[in-house]
Formats: structure tokens, C-alpha cells, sequence
């Protein structure tokens, strides 16, 4: 199943180039006041919310085209945004030879240098596009696969991991460089895209064997298979649930490969995930 948001906060099933409307399904979602909760209602609820959406759409929900509409990121609210440094060989090599990248900072393995938070506020869709924080700076596209949490979990061995995804997206990493700490520099407003669309694990065989790249005005600039990865998806979750409560929405983006470049207003990015679907996504001036 592919599930979407789109313009005013809708939920769509994507159905080839066609989404249904399956806004009225999400009246299933339990009826919350303060404190809200600290994780994605829709995504704590997915089994109910995906069932009903399929019995909407077959039911004859209204029909958009799916270039008609304006896609938000597919997990509106998102209680953490976990990030993993350098997890491909190339990008490591790359960071720590480009003065550009590495700005004098140490470029560490993954394993040593840990994870990362970037703030839930950066996180936008793919049809908001990208507006350049720090003109002053050289700010790059970073493509990566996108891991959403479905199911609360602490120390969670690696070997039960995947039962708590619920769904994947691709994911761009936009990056500030400069001297700060990666979580200021890779966290202004619009620097985590998510996108086109949640995908739920039953139609992807493997995490660890996709195809991912990223093109810039039609120019391919990064491409690799998840099977580089430093550290595997199951992995990277027991890693992070090692520090962290994982929740249902949070977001847990696996790293870049090689071919990180600048980018500026007026470009077009074009990411693709195999099985994951395709986005565009537009800079702009701030």
C-alpha cells in the first residue's frame, strides 16, 4: 500500500498515476486533546487506517490525478528525526578528501561518531521544493532511504527490527556545511524532505537491495544500492533504539551515499527510490 498526503492535509491511496481521496477514513483515528501525544496518530493506527482507505477506494472514492496534486510529507508528525553519518565507504572516502564537506571537522566511522538528531521542524514534502537557508554557504542535496517507525520499541534486537517499520519513503538530507554541529547545519526549515509517499513493507521484498539516485537539472549526481550501506537497516535500528524510545512516525534516515554536490535557486532535484516512487523537488531563494 502507498499512502499519501496531499494539499490541505488529505490522505490519498496511491493507485498507479491516479490517488484516491480516503480523507474520511482517518475518523478512525482516536479522538486526542492536551497533552497531545509524542508520536504520529495515523502512523499508530496504519493497520486500521490502511484497511479502511482500501475499502474506500473500492468503494469508489473520488480520483485526482496524481501530477495534479500538491504532496506533503507523508508523516505529519514525526516525534524524532534520527540520521546516520557517512554509512557508505565512498561518502566517508569523499567527506574526508572534499574541504568542502569536511570544513576542518573530523570525518569518524559511523560506529564512532553515533547518530544524529535533526529537528522535526525541517521536515516539509516534496512539492514545498527547498529554499536555501544560508545563501552564503555551500548547501547540498544528500539522497537517502527514509525508515518510518511503526511500532513503539526500546533495545530492539536487529533480528526483530523490521517488524517494527511501517513503511518507508525517500528522503533528502539537505546539508548546510560549515564548522556547527551536523544537527544545526542540516536542520533549517525544509532540510529533511520526505516523499513521495509512505510505502508499507509488504511491497518491498528487501530494504537492503534498492536502487536509489538523485539527478540535478537532469545531470545524475548520486547513485548507489542500499546494499553499500555501512550498517544495515535492522542495524541501525537496534543502534538507535539502543539511546533512543522509538515511536510510531519517527523517521530514521540511513545515510548518503558518494556524490553529494551544491545546489542553487532555480535547480530541480530528482530523487528516486526503486520501489519507492519518484519526486521532484525545486530549490528556491529564501
Amino acid at each position: 500500500m502507498k499512502l499519501c498526503r496531499f494539499n490541505e492535509g488529505r490522505l490519498g491511496l496511491v493507485l498507479g498515476e491516479e490517488v484516491a481521496d480516503v480523507t474520511a477514513a482517518l475518523r478512525l483515528l482516536p479522538a486526542r486533546s492536551y497533552p497531545f501525544p509524542d508520536h504520529d496518530l495515523l502512523v499508530a493506527n496504519l493497520d486500521a487506517i490502511g484497511a479502511e482507505a482500501a475499502r474506500l477506494a473500492a468503494a469508489g472514492a473520488e480520483r485526482h490525478a496524481l501530477g495534479s496534486l500538491r504532496l506533503l510529507s507523508p508523516v505529519a508528525n514525526p516525534g524524532k528525526v534520527v540520521a546516520a553519518p557517512v554509512n557508505y565507504l565512498k561518502h566517508l572516502a569523499e567527506a574526508r578528501e572534499d574541504k568542502g564537506i569536511h570544513h576542518q571537522n573530523q570525518i569518524l566511522e559511523i560506529q564512532r561518531v553515533g547518530m544524529f538528531l535533526k529537528a522535526t521542524s525541517s521536515v516539509e514534502g516534496p512539492s514545498a521544493g527547498v529554499k536555501i537557508a544560508r545563501p552564503d554557504r555551500r548547501n547540498d542535496h544528500e539522497i537517502e532511504l527514509a525508515v518510518v517507525i511503526g511500532k513503539t520499541g526500546r533495545n530492539i534486537a536487529a533480528g526483530d527490527a523490521l517488524g517494527h517499520v511501517a513503511g518507508y519513503c525517500i528522503g533528502l538530507d539537505m546539508t548546510v556545511r560549515g564548522p556547527e554541529e551536523r544537527s544545526m547545519r542540516k536542520s533549517p526549515d525544509g532540510y529533511t524532505v520526505l516523499g513521495p509517499w509512505l510505502t508499507t513493507p509488504d511491497e518491498l521484498a528487501d530494504p537492503g537491495q534498492l536502487e536509489l539516485a538523485i539527478t540535478v537539472n537532469g545531470e545524475i549526481r548520486q547513485r548507489a544500492n542500499t546494499r553499500d550501506l555501512i550498517i544495515k537497516v535492522p542495524e541501525l535500528i537496534e543502534f538507535a533504539s539502543s539511546f533512543y524510545t522509538l515511536k510510531p512516525g519517527d523517521v530514521l534516515l540511513t545515510g548518503t551515499p558518494e556524490g553529494v554536490s551544491q545546489v542553487y535557486p532555480g535547480d530541480l532535484m530528482v530523487a528516486d527510490i526503486e520501489g519507492l516512487g519518484r519526486m521532484a523537488v525545486a530549490i528556491h531563494a529564501d
